[in-house]
This record gives C-alpha cells, sequence and structure tokens, in this order.
C-alpha cells in the first residue's frame, strides 16, 4: 500500500521537479497602512503577532473576507486557514450570521442591559453541553480565563493556581508567566508589568509531567484553588495529550479539592459542540470559551455547575461585571452560528473533510522523506518540521525548524494560502473550505514544501 502511495506522490514530484520559488506579492499598499499604522500603535499593530516578525514581509492589511477566501489592500486574494484565529468556523461573511446581525442591529447596538438574545443563546449552550448548568457570558476569552480563575480561589478559598508551560490563557497578569529552571516552580514574568507577586501565586510545570504535579501538591497542599490545562493545547504548536493525562488532572484536582479548569478557547465548538471535554468525555469544574460562541465578535463565556456559579455576583461574592456582557449584536451572532453547528452532519462532514486535506499532505510529504509532519484534531491543523511522532510539550518543539516555516509561509502567500504568521500557530478548517478549495491549497502546500525542502 505504502509502494503504491510513494510512487503517486514521485510520479507527482517528475510534474513539479522544476518548481521554483514563486516572486513576491505586491504589498505597496499594506507596507503604506503599515507605515501609517506605526505612527499610531506600538509596533503598527493593536496585537503583536500582527506585526510579521516571525515570517517575511510586510504584514497584509485585509480588506475583505467571504467563505474561505481574505483579500489583503493590494487585493491579493487568499485561501484562508487562519479564520481569525479559529473562530470563523463557517468561513468569513456567513449569510446567517450577518443577516442575524443585521436583523438585532435595527434595534440598537449596546443597551448594558439584559435582552431576550441572552437567554436564547445560554439556552443553545446550555441545553447541548452536559457540562455546564450556567454560565455569564462576557467579551472576551482573557476575560472568561480571568472570571474562571477568580471564581476557583474564591470557591475553594485558595490562592495558588498551577498552569502548564507551552499553554497560553490570555494576557491576564497571574497567567503571563512561564517556569523556571527547576521541576516544580513559581512562574517567572513573561511580561513587563507584570508583579512578581502575581507570578508567586502561579506553579508552573511542564505538560505531561505527573511527577511535577504530584510534587507540586506535596509542596502546596491545600494552597492550590485550581489546575488551568488548554485540553487541546493550540498556541503553542499543538500539543496533542493523551486523553490517560487529562484523565489524571481530573483525579488530582479531585484528591486534593482543587478545581479542573478547561480552557476551550480554542477546542470549543471545535472539535465539537461541547468541545475537548465532550471529545475526551472528561468532566472539568470549571469551562472557558471565547468569540467561537460569537461568529468572531468580541464575545466569550465561563460555565459550571450550577453550586459553583452560584458563588458568582449577585448570588456570590466572587464579582465580575462588564457593560458589554451579553451584548445583543454578539449575541445575534452566536445564536446564528452556534445554530448551524448544531445541524446534524456538521461536525462529521468538516472533521472529515479536514482529515482527507491532512492525510494527503502527510503523504505527500512522507512519500518524499521531507522531516514535516502534520499533527491535527478536529478541524485544527499544526505543520511541524520534524520528525517526531508526537510533540507533547513546549520544550520538545526545534527552534531552528521556524526558519522552515518562515519559508513556506511566504511561499504559501505568493501563491494564494494564508496561514497565521508564526509556526508556532494552528490552523483551521471551515465549513466554507469547498474540496476545489482545498484541492488548490494542497497543490500550493506542496509546492511550498518543494521549494523548502530544496534550499540549504
Amino acid at each position: 500500500m505504502f509502494d503504491s502511495i510513494k510512487k503517486k506522490f514521485t510520479s507527482e514530484g517528475n510534474e513539479t521537479a522544476g518548481t521554483t520559488s514563486k516572486p513576491d506579492i505586491s504589498r505597496e499598499k499594506s507596507a503604506e497602512l503599515f507605515a501609517k499604522a506605526k505612527t499610531y500603535f506600538p509596533g503598527g499593530v493593536n496585537s503583536p503577532v500582527r506585526a510579521f516578525k516571525s515570517v517575511y514581509g510586510t504584514p497584509l492589511f485585509i480588506k475583505k473576507g467571504d467563505g474561505c477566501y481574505l483579500w489583503d489592500a493590494d487585493d491579493n486574494q487568499f485561501i484562508d486557514f487562519c479564520c481569525s484565529w479559529g473562530p470563523l468556523i463557517l468561513g468569513h461573511n456567513n449569510a446567517k450570521v450577518r443577516e442575524k446581525v443585521i436583523e438585532v442591529m435595527q434595534n440598537g447596538m449596546s443597551f448594558g442591559a439584559p435582552t431576550a438574545l441572552e437567554n436564547e443563546l445560554a439556552e443553545l449552550i446550555v441545553k447541548n453541553n452536559k457540562f455546564i448548568e450556567k454560565l455569564r457570558f462576557v467579551s472576551s476569552g482573557t476575560e472568561a480565563v480571568m472570571s474562571a480563575i477568580r471564581l476557583a480561589r474564591g470557591y475553594t478559598k485558595r490562592d495558588k493556581i498551577l498552569k502548564f508551560e507551552g499553554c497560553y490563557h490570555g494576557h491576564t497578569d497571574s497567567l503571563l508567566v512561564k517556569a523556571g529552571s527547576g521541576l516544580v516552580t513559581f512562574g517567572e514574568t513573561s511580561s513587563a508589568g507584570v508583579p512578581k507577586a502575581f507570578a508567586d501565586e502561579t506553579i508552573v510545570v511542564a505538560l505531561n509531567d505527573k511527577p511535577a504535579i504530584e510534587k507540586a501538591f506535596e509542596e502546596f497542599k491545600d494552597q492550590i484553588a485550581a489546575i488551568i490545562i488548554e485540553p487541546v493545547p493550540a498556541n503553542n504548536g499543538l500539543l496533542l495529550q493523551e486523553k490517560e493525562f487529562l484523565q489524571y488532572l481530573r483525579e488530582v484536582c479531585t484528591k486534593n479539592g482543587a478545581l479542573l479548569i478547561f480552557d476551550e478557547v480554542i477546542s470549543g465548538f471545535r472539535l465539537g459542540f461541547e468541545g475537548a471535554a465532550g471529545y475526551y468525555q472528561i468532566k472539568p469544574d470549571i469551562l472557558t470559551y471565547g468569540k467561537i460562541i460569537g461568529g468572531g465578535l468580541p464575545v466569550g463565556c465561563y460555565g459550571a455547575s450550577a453550586e459553583i456559579m452560584s458563588n458568582v455576583s449577585p448570588d456570590g461574592g466572587v464579582y465580575q461585571a462588564g457593560t458589554l456582557s451579553g451584548n445583543p449584536v454578539a449575541m445575534a451572532a452566536g445564536i446564528a452560528q452556534l445554530s448551524e453547528l448544531l445541524r446534524m452532519g456538521f461536525y462529521r462532514d468538516l472533521n472529515n473533510k479536514t482529515e482527507e486535506f491532512t492525510e494527503a499532505i502527510q503523504r505527500f510529504a512522507t512519500a518524499r522523506n521531507y522531516k514535516f509532519k502534520v499533527f491535527t484534531i478536529g478541524s485544527i491543523f499544526w505543520f511541524a518540521f520534524t520528525d517526531q511522532a508526537a510533540i507533547r510539550r513546549a520544550d520538545e518543539i526545534d527552534a531552528a525548524s521556524m526558519n522552515k516555516f518562515k519559508k513556506l509561509h511566504r511561499e504559501l502567500l505568493n501563491r494564494g494560502v494564508y496561514l497565521g504568521p508564526s509556526g508556532y500557530e494552528v490552523g483551521f478548517i471551515s465549513s466554507a473550505h469547498t474540496k476545489i478549495d482545498l484541492e488548490k491549497a494542497k497543490r500550493a502546500i506542496f509546492d511550498s514544501l518543494e521549494v523548502v525542502f530544496r534550499e540549504k
């Protein structure tokens, strides 16, 4: 079987044996906009990765998105696998989401007061997610995680949080920390402006390291409020964890009276309607979600059992508030988007499409003995320049391999394919990606890999 696959792709390789680097696309207008932006914003951007520091060229300024396509200020067209960093699971400018938003906007865009739309979206989530009994809408994934941490501390009457190196939980002060040099360490601040005292409340250990977790609970017995983890770590590569490790975290938390927080800002509603919790059938104590529940609009939420959520103000003493929490426009987008995700066969079709796409790319690379691996789960994928069968920890990523990604990113842009501008970022498939779109993208990826591995 493998020989026939290898023969097939070797034959294709003969057709592309002369593949050369493509000329760079025009970025003249993007460059002008970037120069102007640098007079207004630090680094010319409103979020750091957008500055293209890890790849070649000027950042692309996007002016339009439709379906699986993006257009930049220079009218270059791209098949988009960033999907606004994941939430556009229906693609750009989805008609049903757009029409629902326009309908609701006719009546106003912000009230700072309850609306029936909040009830409707919450009902969609709670009735179709057995891990949540009550929830609270906020305005971002970062805010959801910040609130979940406060809730865990308030519920347990403990202060310390255990997190994992390689998991990102937004730019909350106590979680913007990295591991020190020991097996179990207090976090070291990874950003200026984060007081050491904040970092000292966060214990950081490596992923997939049970001895470190055991030691942490021995050293800080009755002090750890919660373990927080991305059950599908997808902000520093795709560091897929085994179910057994996640189940171990559940047991450790139960044994020690700590809460287990699943940060599903990326995996939530991506792997399935119940996210990674449903995929692995592991019940966390608190879940956090991000902008996917608002069709890409600024929204997030955290949820838990009715008992735990009863500690949130005004029912309990854990304060959290927000004028834009439950914003009607975001709620409208969420109702339209989540209704589509509940359609029979939605996730089956999306995941099958992703599997076919990623397997074809892996076969191509394997047939040529390229040191290249496609990691994937659900409709999420990650390109890694490695020959490792699995990468489960941040320190297992070869930093030097990012030079190859840098070349791949440029070649793909020049061939009309857009990935996030960092080799540590994952890609996403949407329901708007058709087989024809994916075939075009595959050919661009094949040709780009040929160039990358031909260059010394």
